[in-house]
């Protein structure tokens, strides 16, 4: 573990340098896109309570103020409270958080078990018509918007044929086309990126060394091949990871799904801007975590990278 403490340490610093430049510029950017007063009390509001509805929320201060305390309250596990529900905006986020993952983790797990073994298969017969094939469903699948999918899956499956149900989260069957949904382009993306790294790892020396000693097909793939090709599949999916959030804002919506992008449109709409800040930073942390996560793991795959220089990477 002490010999990762120069190589996480730089990335932890750029992680928490990432998280504090986002929440900057999430802060100025709402402040800078609308008055929530006219927008929650509505353009006919009065003047007396328009300025009331300021002064409630803090809106009446300047800039630098707000955001000096917003930071205060931050780093003391305060993130404001909810201008429509008057509930902490955390606590609003937290309750919809279950039905989110319930979305993104089933997703997640169908990129890699579709993605990697399509992607690596296509690659052990490249220029074949199954690898062509392989590559024209997966620029179908990476190229149709998440929401155009969702609504042909809708029209496909629950108006055609009445499988599943088109919206809500009251049974199993709900989550089956949202996952879907979420899921087949991820899986797309992984599939070619699997396939070009695989293709890379097969042109190097050491794979053709390997079969000209006379290792079988199947051994160079499982010990030579395929965990060489891992390492850069691992950057991808901690991109992928914080990418199913900000994904799930239209899949949510598409299927009337109660979760964190349902909420987030809602809020953004209403400029509730304590919970899009919350919403907004959760996203920040997904994505710097999972990042950090893939490079620990790197470390472990390939110790090499635990004996560069720090900055080298």
């Amino acid at each position: 573990m002490t010999s990762l403490l120069p190589y996480i340490g730089p990335k932890l610093l750029r992680a928490a340098l990432s998280i504090f430049v986002v929440v900057t510029l999430t802060f100025f950017v709402l402040r800078a896109s609308g008055d929530p007063a006219l927008q929650i009390l509505g353009p006919g509001a009065r003047a007396p309570d328009l300025e009331a509805f300021r002064q409630r929320w803090g809106l009446d201060q300047p800039l630098p103020v707000q955001y000096l305390r917003y930071l205060w309250g931050a780093l003391h596990g305060d993130f404001g409270n909810s201008m429509l529900a008057g509930k902490p905006a955390a606590e609003l986020v937290l309750e919809r958080m279950p039905l989110t993952l319930a979305l993104m983790l089933p997703a997640l797990a169908l990129n890699v078990v579709i993605g990697i073994p399509v992607g690596a298969y296509a690659a052990m017969h490249r220029d074949s018509w199954i690898d062509r094939s392989v590559m024209m469903l997966t620029v179908l699948g990476f190229t149709v918007p998440s929401f155009v999918l969702g609504l042909l899956f809708i029209l496909i499956f629950s108006v055609t044929f009445g499988l599943f149900p088109s919206g809500g989260a009251d049974k199993w069957q709900s989550f089956v086309l949202p996952v879907l949904t979420l899921g087949v382009g991820g899986a797309a993306v992984i599939a070619r990126f699997t396939r070009s790294a695989m293709i890379e790892v097969l042109s190097q020396l050491y794979v053709v060394a390997a079969s000209a000693k006379g290792v079988t097909w199947r051994q160079v793939i499982h010990h030579h091949a395929f965990p060489n090709a891992i390492i850069p599949i691992l950057t991808l999916l901690g991109l992928m990871l914080g990418g199913q959030v900000a994904g799930a804002v239209l899949v949510e919506n598409v299927f009337g799904w109660p979760g964190i992008g349902q909420l987030l449109v809602v809020s953004v709409g209403n400029r509730d801007l304590a919970v899009v800040q919350v919403i907004l930073l959760l996203v920040a942390l997904t994505m710097t975590s999972a990042n950090l996560t893939m490079d620990l793991l790197y470390g472990v795959v390939d110790p090499r990278l635990r004996q560069a220089r720090p900055g080298s990477r």
